[in-house]
């Protein structure tokens, strides 16, 4: 049985209102913590998106 992995990566807006997404992907507890680590920080609009091996999101 071959082993699917799921990528996840990040889009927020920081504090100054700029749209911005992860550089990196995640596995999907990481993308948690990471998306934690955001909201305390003030950010806004964090999602966790799921994508594809080399595939990153675009900012909103």
């Amino acid at each position: 049985m071959p082993i699917t992995t799921q990528n996840h990566a990040l889009t927020w807006t920081d504090l100054d209102g700029v749209p911005r997404s992860s550089a990196v992907a995640y596995d999907k507890p990481s993308a948690s913590r990471r998306q934690q680590e955001l909201e305390d920080a003030g950010c806004s609009n964090v999602q966790i998106i799921e994508t594809k091996p080399g595939q990153l999101p675009e900012p909103a």
